[in-house]
């Protein structure tokens, strides 16, 4: 059912599912399964789409678990909560490295966290904190949904609803309990240098002064996430050197300082403007870089039928929001390149309109100036 189906009679659907919530008579719809093509990949990624009430009711459960779990939330953990984003990580880690004795950095990555998270735990978990065994009872029927995928039901034996908006915080839930407090409690304590865990859903780095610490977390967390039923992706995770005195070490071999993906974004040794001293920088990940430009050029190929006036403002748009994200502290040149290249095909795919070679780069520009495109801008200060 639409939005707009529902909500001819919305007060009297409204009415009907609170009646059914009460009763405990409401059952989740399975998760319609849609694939979609992966941006840089000749993959299908899959994609959930849960039924409208389904939405509903899943938004007002995570107003309430919400409202429990915020205040057990470390203060390292960013992904899908209030008042919190990927930059807010990105600063973190920005002003970790640059304030502490940080030489070695784990970077890890869960493989296919969404897809494995272990029912029977996750309902351990939430049961330290809920006692409303309707609130438990209504998780458990969601997990359970399963996916309809072309006409074919299939029964989920692990994982959160795909595309539910409860699966973000069921996640953070399950990896509060199953790392983010082992490392808090327990891990850290055990340290003969300083540690830091900083995590944006299932995507964590941590920092490390001392090597032992940090190759004893690496097959640490191994062990203690496998006892959830989760594994590391091997070709995501890696123990290197970080920081000042590993830009030293790495000269020493005549070798370069080595760099870690986080959030989008390749981090790498780097020094400040006068010289004098280290500094973290980052730019964006050459993987992501391809992908949103090939993303970009699609888009462009399905709608060079429409009139400019109505695609331009959408490119404006498009170059905007990558801006908000990517224009971060020391990327300027990455997100100038992008506009160069978005230039580049914008150009190309306005030549295809009509007769190959008709658009030249006056008409380009004249084009430009009647729908300038945005310059490059550092929106965002991780300082």
């Amino acid at each position: 059912m639409t939005k707009q189906e529902y909500e001819k009679n919305l007060e009297e659907n409204l009415t009907s599912l609170l009646k059914r919530l009460h009763q405990m008579a409401y059952r989740p719809q399975p998760v319609k399964r849609v694939y979609i093509p992966k941006p840089g990949s000749d993959k299908m990624r899959p994609l959930g789409i849960p039924a409208l009430e389904d939405k509903l009711v899943q938004a007002g459960m995570v107003k309430i678990l919400e409202a429990i779990y915020e205040q057990d939330f470390i203060g390292d953990s960013y992904g899908f909560r209030p008042g919190r984003g990927c930059h807010d990580a990105l600063r973190a880690l920005n002003l970790e490295v640059h304030g502490s004795a940080v030489n070695y950095v784990v970077e890890a990555d869960i493989k296919g966290f969404f897809d494995n998270v272990n029912h029977e735990w996750l309902m351990k978990f939430l049961g330290h904190r809920i006692v409303d065994k309707r609130i438990l009872r209504y998780v458990k029927r969601f997990l359970l949904a399963g996916v309809m995928e072309e006409g074919r039901y299939y029964v989920n034996e692990t994982g959160t609803p795909q595309g539910g908006v409860i699966s973000p915080i069921l996640a953070n839930i399950y990896l509060h309990y199953g790392l983010d407090l082992w490392f808090e409690r327990r891990f850290r304590q055990s340290c003969m240098g300083t540690a830091r865990l900083i995590r944006y859903a299932d995507d964590f780095v941590v920092t490390f002064q001392q090597k032992a610490d940090a190759m004893r977390f690496r097959q640490a967390v191994e062990e203690r996430l496998a006892s959830f039923g989760l594994s590391l992706a091997l070709e995501k995770t890696k123990v290197l050197e970080f920081g000042p005195l590993a830009v030293k070490w790495a000269k020493a071999r005549g070798e370069k300082a080595e760099t870690f993906d986080f959030l989008g974004f390749t981090h790498f040794c780097g020094r400040t403007q006068d010289g004098r001293r280290f500094r973290m920088k980052r730019k964006t990940i050459g993987k992501r870089f391809t992908a949103k430009l090939a993303i970009f050029q699609e888009w462009l190929k399905k709608n060079r039928s429409r009139p400019i006036r109505e695609w331009m403002p959408i490119v404006v748009a498009k170059l905007n929001g990558h801006y908000a994200y990517y224009g971060v502290t020391d990327n300027y040149k990455s997100i100038s390149c992008y506009a160069y290249e978005m230039r580049k095909l914008l150009f190309k795919w306005l030549d295809r309109r009509g007769k190959r070679g008709s658009m030249n780069w006056n008409k380009f520009n004249y084009i430009l100036k009647l729908f300038p495109l945005p310059a490059p801008k550092i929106k965002v200060n991780l300082f």
